[in-house]
Order: C-alpha cells, then sequence, then structure tokens
C-alpha cells in the first residue's frame, strides 16, 4: 500500500526549467531572481516591500530584530504554533508571553492576549494556524489601544484572506516560510512583508550580516566598499531557490482550490460521526488549508495515530504547546497548565494528509481508516 503523507511538495518542469536557468546563469545568490521573487510576492499579497530570506525561522528573526526586542520586553505568543514563533524571541533576548487559543479554531484568543498585556509588552504575534487568519480587527484594536506593534506569523496561511484582504498586510509585519510542505516552496525559505520601509531596510541589512549592500549592488556599482553598521547573520536566500518561488507562486491559486475542495469532501465525510470534530472554519475569512486537523472527541489520539501510520496514512499532530517541550519546561521554568484550552487540543488533535496532488480517492481513504481504527479503541 502506498504511504500517504501529511504533505508534500509538487514540482512542475517549469520550476525545474527556472531552477536550471539560474544554474546557467552569472548569479547563484544575491541575484535578479531575488528581486523578482521579493516583487511578485509584493505584488500578490499587495503590501509595498518584500524581503526574502534563507526560512520562515530566519523571517521571524528578522521581524524581532527589527522591532528592537531586546531583554526586558515581552511578546504575547500563542502556544499552538512551531516552536519558532517564541524562539525568535528569545533569540533577541526577550520573553515569549503564551496567551491560549479558542477551541474551535486553535486562533489565539483575542480575550487572552488583553489579558496578558503588561508594561513590558511590546509586541503581539498572532499566528494564522493551519491557514486560517486570526481575528485582526480585535487584534489591530487591541495593539492600537496599547501602543504595541502587531506581528502576522504567516507560515501557514499564504493566499489566505481576511475580510477580502489578503495576508500579509493586515499586521505590521508579515513572515511568511516556503517549506517543502508549505502551500509553495523553495526547498528552505522564507518571506517578510511589510508597508514600513525602515523595518524592510533593517531587514535587509539584518540577512546580510548587517552590512548595507549586497554582492550585486556593489557590482552593479563599482565598489568595493561596504559599512557593516550592525551584527547581522547570514540569512540570505539563493536564486536557486528564488526562481523556483516564482513559479511556484504563479501555481498558487489553483493549488488553493484544490486544497479548499479536499478539505470541503472531509468535512462531507466526516460530518456524521460525532467522534470526529474538524475545526472550525470561519465565515469572514478564506483559508489557505496548510494544514486539516481534526479533534478526537472520546479515542485515544496516540492509539489511533499509530493505527493510521501502519495503514500506510500519514498523519501527523501540530502542535505540542510550545512551553511543554523540554528547553521551556527545563531551562525557562515555564509550567503545565498555563494555557488549558491548547493543551487539552494537543491531546485529541490530529492533522490528515492534504496536498494538491491528492484525489477524491486519497481522501475517501483516509476517513475510512481513522474511522476503522476508532472503532478498535471503542
Amino acid at each position: 500500500m502506498n504511504y500517504l503523507p501529511y504533505g508534500r511538495q509538487t514540482i512542475l518542469e517549469d520550476d525545474i526549467a527556472a531552477v536550471v536557468d539560474v544554474l546557467r546563469s552569472d548569479w547563484l545568490t544575491t541575484g535578479p531572481a531575488v528581486a523578482k521573487f521579493e516583487s511578485s510576492l509584493a505584488e500578490y499579497t499587495g503590501a509595498r516591500h518584500a524581503v526574502a530570506l534563507s526560512s520562515g525561522t530566519a523571517a521571524l528573526h528578522a521581524i524581532m530584530h527589527a522591532l528592537g526586542i531586546s531583554p526586558g520586553d515581552e511578546v504575547i505568543v500563542p502556544p499552538m504554533t512551531f516552536a519558532a514563533t517564541a524562539n525568535a524571541v528569545i533569540y533577541c533576548g526577550g520573553t515569549p508571553v503564551f496567551a491560549d487559543v479558542k477551541a474551535e479554531s486553535l486562533l489565539i484568543d483575542p480575550a487572552c492576549v488583553l489579558d496578558k498585556i503588561t508594561p513590558r509588552t511590546k509586541a503581539i504575534v498572532a499566528v494564522d494556524y493551519a491557514g486560517q487568519p486570526c481575528d485582526y480587527d480585535e487584534l489591530r484594536d487591541i495593539a492600537r489601544r496599547h501602543n504595541l506593534w502587531l506581528v502576522s506569523d504567516a507560515c501557514h496561511a499564504l493566499g489566505a484572506q481576511y475580510k477580502q484582504r489578503k495576508v500579509g498586510v493586515l499586521a505590521d509585519l508579515s513572515a511568511f516560510s516556503f517549506h517543502a510542505v508549505k502551500n509553495i516552496t523553495t526547498a528552505e525559505g522564507g518571506m517578510v512583508t511589510t508597508n514600513d520601509p525602515d523595518m524592510a531596510t533593517r531587514i535587509r541589512t539584518f540577512r546580510n550580516h548587517g552590512i548595507t549592500t549586497d554582492h550585486r549592488q556593489r557590482a552593479l556599482s563599482g565598489s568595493f566598499t561596504y559599512d557593516m553598521v550592525e551584527l547581522g547573520f547570514n540569512y540570505r536566500i539563493s536564486d536557486l531557490q528564488c526562481a523556483l518561488g516564482v513559479t511556484q507562486l504563479l501555481k498558487l491559486p489553483s493549488w488553493l482550490k484544490k486544497r479548499a475542495a479536499l478539505a470541503h469532501l472531509y468535512d462531507e465525510r466526516l460530518k456524521s460521526n460525532n467522534e470526529i470534530r474538524p475545526l472550525d472554519a470561519l465565515r469572514d475569512r478564506t483559508h489557505a488549508y496548510h494544514l486539516y486537523v481534526v479533534q478526537l472527541n472520546a479515542s485515544d489520539r496516540d492509539e489511533v495515530f499509530d493505527s493510521l501510520r501502519k495503514s500506510g496514512i500519514g498523519c501527523n499532530v501540530h502542535y505540542r504547546p510550545v512551553y511543554l517541550h523540554p528547553f521551556y519546561r527545563d531551562k525557562l521554568g515555564y509550567t503545565q497548565g498555563l494555557c488549558p484550552v491548547a493543551e487539552a487540543a494537543y491531546k485529541r488533535m490530529l492533522s490528515l494528509p492534504i496536498f494538491p496532488q491528492m484525489d477524491t480517492a486519497d481522501v475517501i481513504r483516509v476517513v475510512s481508516a481513522l474511522e476503522e481504527a476508532l472503532t478498535k479503541y471503542e
């Protein structure tokens, strides 16, 4: 039986040709393909500026640096996310403060955010979990009233919309990931979008060792001199990756439609089973469906997970609340019970396979295997 992973990249001949063209060119890094990918994604999202980096994690780190996060600062983040969201705060010396999520969507709860604000709070990070945008109107209002930065961790959500506005322009800065299982891929890669030119400049400098110009800019100007104005990192992304990103982005609209169709088919197939509850898809926004997540009402999640894996279904779990990882508990002193909604969801959740190459038969296979697994453990 063929193994069906929870996610898989789609690489077509035009993607391969674009990468080969770069390999035959004079620029493998800091070249024109980087600028083209940046301008393409800025145009797609409607943002004024886009800065490409080596990963979504690098994008989040660069944002925290650009915001000036430093020791003593607090940044409010949700626990239901990949660890990089909170790690980026720690990289800059700040403290992640975890605000719980809503049970029906696993999106950060604005009421919990409000409760976590202190005089040390500097920013709020909204994670568009599974590809669904957060409650940006409420979060924007909270940020404005308390003079805080609003950051969107949109690493799951390229192409999603909130009240007919695309993710990428809903916060002061937004971070994207192009890891292999994301809705488009550059193998590894990330992007920051913003309408703030000063923030864009800070991030461009930070990704290049804190140096104000890159090699291609110096070549074009005929200069060899450069200035390192701050301590940065090598978070550059290659032209090979960006060429792939450009061709992948052209296919995103059709892939989003396919993901939505697969999610709708899952919804229809699961709606009569009281033991399985998909997350709510909220009406005032469009979902990018990077993940399709369900919660099991009574069954043992780990036993169901094992059964699905033995059936060749590559289900997964997204995520253990960040503060329950050993580093956060043992080194930083975070404790269980901090976010009870997220903790309860973690014990019951599964991510089911969803990616554009799947078809109706694949969904039926997954649902059948899931229902069979549930009957074993009743």
